[in-house]
């Protein structure tokens, strides 16, 4: 069973996590090695997919137009670098608003599946929280790996020893995408 797909938090995984909303594109800073690990995974031929929560829609905090933009830095950041994403997905729902694609929930992910055509067991869910961690495991992803950038250093600490723990903790995306890789040819 080949790997085929990748799903990547946004904050705290591609990018710098900010106290405030990120609701500009001067904003988005990529972590050290994000864009060569984002390389590596595409060079590998995996999909790659960022999945995000974005209340700040449902909040009133941040348009629809200023989270265009902000992906659209993103991806000329990663672009600059040689690096591309197969996809952004995101929901616009606030936490009380119960829908499916707000993670933990697995919505998302079984979107971008059933729409690019692969199985959500030959793809791997990669961020900084439990609940990227349990978005992946609940879609039946074949791992869900957590790294120790922004929240992931104090989600480690809660989810050790948990039921629903990561299959593997990276330092960052960089030994994540090296981890990765490494079961592709497994």
């Amino acid at each position: 069973m080949a790997l085929e797909a990748v799903f990547l938090d946004r904050d705290g995984t591609l990018n710098v996590e900010r106290e405030e909303w990120l609701t500009r594109p001067r904003q988005v800073e990529l972590l050290p090695g994000v864009a060569a690990a984002v390389r590596q995974l595409n060079g590998a031929g995996l999909r790659v997919i960022v999945v995000t929560n974005q209340s700040g829609l449902a909040q009133g905090v941040l348009e629809a137009e200023e989270l265009a933009a902000v992906h659209e830095r993103l991806t000329d950041l990663l672009a600059d670098e040689g690096a591309f994403l197969d996809g952004i997905l995101y929901c616009p729902h606030g936490p009380e608003d119960d829908c499916e694609c707000r993670k933990p929930r697995p919505g998302l992910l079984r979107w971008a599946a059933r729409e690019m055509g692969f199985d959500l067991a030959d793809s791997i869910m990669v961020g900084d929280a439990g609940r990227d961690v349990a978005a992946g495991h609940a879609a039946g992803c074949r791992a869900a790996v957590l790294v120790r950038t922004g929240k992931g250093r104090a989600t480690e600490a809660e989810l050790a020893g948990a039921e629903d723990a990561p299959t593997a903790v990276c330092d960052d995306l960089s030994a994540a995408a090296q981890w990765i890789v490494a079961r592709c040819a497994a």
